[in-house]
């Protein structure tokens, strides 16, 4: 891919980035007040972010949720829309996992019901991590 067709698809992405950030769902911003500042453990989380990558020829991105670089962990909030769109997030995991990375699920009424359970969970997923050699 050319370095102006790069740049273009970091501004896209950039752009896409901070307008999920301003319409984050109520679930994303319960979760998001939960990790940021290394409030989690003290990690670094980053919030909607961009993951870029070039499989076939054609460089293309994800847009994580939540993102953290020091396990490659990315935690997804799955509203309503994914339970019809199984498929392509079943593709987008395997990606991600061929990408090197870890990828955690966690439906959007969960959080809304029990948001410390969401929280003890992302925890026991980054301690897994944390001791795998």
């Amino acid at each position: 891919m050319s370095l102006n067709k790069r740049k273009e698809l970091s501004v896209v992405a950039k752009k896409l980035c901070r307008e999920l950030r301003i319409n984050q769902t109520e679930a994303e911003k319960i979760i998001w007040d939960k990790i940021r500042n290394r409030q989690l453990l003290g990690k670094k989380f980053l919030r909607q972010h961009p993951i870029f990558f070039d499989l076939t020829g054609k460089e293309a991105f994800y847009i994580a949720d939540f993102y953290s670089h020091e396990f490659r962990l990315v935690v997804e909030i799955d509203c309503e829309i994914h339970k019809f769109q199984q498929k392509k997030d079943d593709e987008r995991d395997r990606i991600l996992n061929l990408l090197g990375m870890n990828v955690i699920r966690i439906q959007s009424e969960m959080v809304m019901k029990d948001s410390e359970r969401v929280i003890k969970l992302i925890k026991e997923y980054i301690n897994k991590l944390a001791n795998l050699p």
